[in-house]
């Protein structure tokens, strides 16, 4: 049996984004008998560690140096290796090359001084970017690449969404597995702005966010419900008329789904998926967080046209449910074992 290596970050400042996408590669790679093994610190962050569990996947602890990532690779007798990385030095990629191992190397943008023989850009409109590439490089790019879960293709429409009229409408927020940058009190005290009335669901990863929350003075026939980390993202965002997000890999996963998705810039790295997004007009700009942490008011502006407009959250689900068909980690992983 073959057998993949996956390298990915995770941790509680960097949040659980790799290790979700690479898990629906991984799921796509078990469906074609390979066997897999993540390296990564999946421990410090129990939720992420326990997603790779249950899918039967082995994990080793995260190395650092070009050395050490040789001689694990080697060891574990891998075929080939996925790395998705914002934080490993550059001297292991072509340390892993030179030592014989295929590798494909998922990025957002700017490589990081990643190099592989498959790179593989899955954000909207990277095909229109031209990057030079390392020697003996291919590029896969643009939304047609995007890497969808399981979870998430079991609960995608047929049909794009239509219009639905609802008495109070249903909000749904959560900001990766850890929330990292305490978007969820800024994103709640901008619903109550609107002055307008909600259900919202938000994701709380820690005990001090959802204090946090908690705390936020809400008007007549508003309700904020706090839960920790869920299993059932999928379904929650099929039952909310709204979903709340930062503007990561998880944008991707809402527009398969066919939700109104709001998204919220949290940190720097994701400003050019954010307004490219928003331009296309597959969803709603909430803001970036620097700027709803001190003034929510033009987020409020935008929050209350969603919450009371139906149409217009029909138009942006429908317009992302076109966008990301959720067969990306087919693609991908074609390319992926084509060079086994």
């Amino acid at each position: 049996m073959k057998r993949v290596g996956v390298r990915c970050d995770v941790g509680p400042g960097r949040g659980i984004g790799h290790v979700m996408r690479c898990l629906a590669l991984a799921e796509e790679i078990q469906r074609r008998d390979v066997e897999l093994v993540f390296v990564c610190d999946a421990h410090t962050v129990p939720w992420a560690a326990e997603q790779i569990r249950v899918r039967g996947i082995a994990v080793e602890s995260a190395v650092w140096t070009a050395a050490e990532h040789v001689e694990l690779f080697a060891r574990l007798g891998l075929d080939a290796v996925v790395f998705d990385s914002y934080d490993l030095d550059a001297s292991v990629y072509p340390a892993v090359r030179a030592a014989g191992i295929p590798t494909l190397a998922i990025v957002d943008g700017d490589f990081r001084g990643a190099e592989a023989d498959v790179l593989v850009d899955q954000n909207l409109a990277a095909e229109l970017d031209h990057p030079s590439l390392p020697p003996g490089s291919i590029r896969l790019a643009g939304l047609q690449y995007v890497m969808i879960r399981d979870e998430i293709l079991a609960h995608r429409p047929s049909e794009p969404p239509a219009p639905r009229q609802v008495g109070v409408p249903r909000v749904f927020a959560f900001f990766g597995g850890t929330d990292a940058f305490g978007a969820g009190p800024s994103v709640v005290r901008a619903l109550s702005a609107t002055g307008v009335p909600f259900q919202a669901t938000v994701v709380a990863p820690g005990a001090h966010l959802a204090a946090r929350i908690a705390a936020v003075e809400l008007r007549p026939q508003q309700r904020v419900d706090v839960i920790g980390p869920t299993d059932r993202l999928a379904a929650e965002v099929r039952d909310a008329d709204l979903t709340i997000s930062a503007s990561g890999t998880s944008t991707w996963e809402l527009l398969c789904l066919g939700a109104t998705a709001g998204l919220v810039c949290v940190v720097d790295n994701q400003v050019m998926g954010y307004e490219r997004a928003i331009a296309t007009g597959m969803a709603a700009g909430i803001g970036v967080l620097s700027d709803l942490e001190e003034d929510p008011s033009a987020a409020a502006a935008v929050l209350k046209r969603l919450l009371t407009d139906p149409v217009e959250r029909a138009r942006l689900a429908a317009a992302g449910w076109a966008l990301v068909d959720g067969n990306g980690r087919q693609r991908v992983a074609d390319a992926l074992l084509g060079l086994i």
